[in-house]
């Protein structure tokens, strides 16, 4: 199955850096909705046949455009939203406690999944409901599937489940609104990132560390 993990558009929430993680939680910013609406050209070379978002605004009305185009139904699932911040629920991500949070779900990624968010949930209940709604997206036949989802969830659960991306490169590579990144695999037979918000990513194997950039013109 090809694999599109979309993070949503701008959120009024991401211009203050705030980890706003509860549902429903907020709608988009206009330019948040510029990038909805810019996605189904983005994704003109995707034949998209199964559109999933999860259960918080943003990602629907990111997804919304796209289904529009496509004549597909918007599949909601809970198990894609983003990681629960729990106690830290909406503190400045670039605060102390703030940055507990990425650092808390990147140790999930490492393999610490036992480690529970303050006040929230543990990796292996974040990591587990993901895997529920790619293993029901893969069940299903369709070829290529899209999931417009969160940025710490489709970063931590990619460089969980992907064998040529590791913590350090998801860590240091943010997703921008309507980023995507491109997956090729199964949950049986396991996942490759194919590209990386556009640059491609060198399969497992071939020769330098997981996780190394082709395209360096992107910095990544």
């Amino acid at each position: 199955m090809r694999l599109l993990l979309v993070r949503h558009g701008q959120t009024p929430s991401n211009l203050d850096h705030l980890l706003d993680t509860a549902v429903p939680g907020p709608g988009l910013t206009p330019l948040g909705e510029a990038q909805a609406a810019a996605l189904p050209a983005a994704l003109a070379g995707e034949d998209i046949g199964a559109l999933y978002a999860s259960t918080l605004v943003r990602t629907q009305r990111t997804a919304a455009p796209l289904a529009a185009a496509r004549g597909l139904e918007v599949i909601v699932r809970d198990g894609i939203r983003e990681l629960s911040a729990g106690d830290l629920e909406m503190l400045p991500g670039h605060s102390p406690q703030g940055e507990r949070y990425l650092r808390t779900a990147f140790a999930w990624a490492a393999g610490g999944t036992a480690l529970r968010m303050p006040g929230g949930e543990s990796g292996t209940e974040a990591l587990a409901r993901y895997d529920a709604v790619v293993a029901e997206a893969a069940a299903s036949g369709v070829r290529t599937v899209a999931m417009v989802s969160h940025g710490a969830a489709i970063r931590v659960w990619t460089a969980a489940r992907a064998a040529n991306v590791d913590v350090a490169f998801a860590a240091a590579r943010p997703l921008e609104n309507t980023g995507v990144i491109v997956l090729e695999g199964s949950p049986d037979d396991g996942w490759q990132v194919l590209s990386w918000e556009g640059a491609l990513v060198e399969p497992a194997g071939e020769g330098g560390p997981a996780g190394d950039a082709l395209d360096a013109a992107r910095g990544v």
